[in-house]
């Protein structure tokens, strides 16, 4: 079970997991994330396979500084207790053909299989839920990622439909607040 630590030091917002640490991405944090986001397995599916530019993961990360400023929430880094390594991010953004807030991930590879991403992404709904900064979050993932598809549903989403975006077939997940 995921349990969440919410601390708020110099108003920046950082979750804590059994095994993780989440704070937000900033700018020092641009050589890490850039090589996590063009590692093969990462980028095959949240860049479309493209290897980003050091300027385009740097536009990512400054976007999401604008937008904890602006709504109290964006991309955490996720930090390994056991390590203290930035080893990937977990956060939310605008997606634009639905204007709803739209759960996103990445794990560096060597991670990959522990469960970590689902830990991260469920401490980001559940903060997200319990500070009431949104009603509803979707994850979208390629039927082919069988490991996205895991991490939406393992952070309480539920299958919606199919859509084309982009010309790729996706999985629309959704996961939405209850109770008071």
């Amino acid at each position: 079970m995921t349990t969440m630590t919410v601390r708020e030091m110099n108003q920046v917002t950082i979750l804590t997991t059994q095994r993780l640490w989440l704070r937000p991405l900033k700018l020092t944090d641009l050589h890490t994330m850039h090589r996590i986001w063009t590692e093969a397995g990462v980028r095959k599916y949240l860049w479309d396979d493209e290897i980003i530019s050091a300027e385009t993961a740097r536009a990512a990360i400054q976007a999401s500084i604008q937008a904890f400023e602006q709504q109290g929430f964006g991309l955490w880094g996720i930090i390994h207790k056991h390590t203290a390594a930035l080893i990937g991010f977990c956060g939310v953004r605008l997606y634009a053909d639905t204007l709803e807030n739209e759960l996103l991930y990445g794990l560096s590879e060597g991670y990959w299989g522990r469960g970590l991403t689902t830990e991260a992404a469920r401490v980001v709904v559940d903060y997200l839920f319990t500070q009431q900064l949104t009603e509803r979050v979707i994850a979208l993932a390629s039927p082919a990622n069988a490991g996205s598809c895991r991490v939406a549903e393992g952070a309480g989403m539920r299958f919606e439909r199919e859509i084309v975006h982009n010309g790729e077939l996706l999985h629309y997940y959704a996961i939405e607040k209850t109770g008071g």
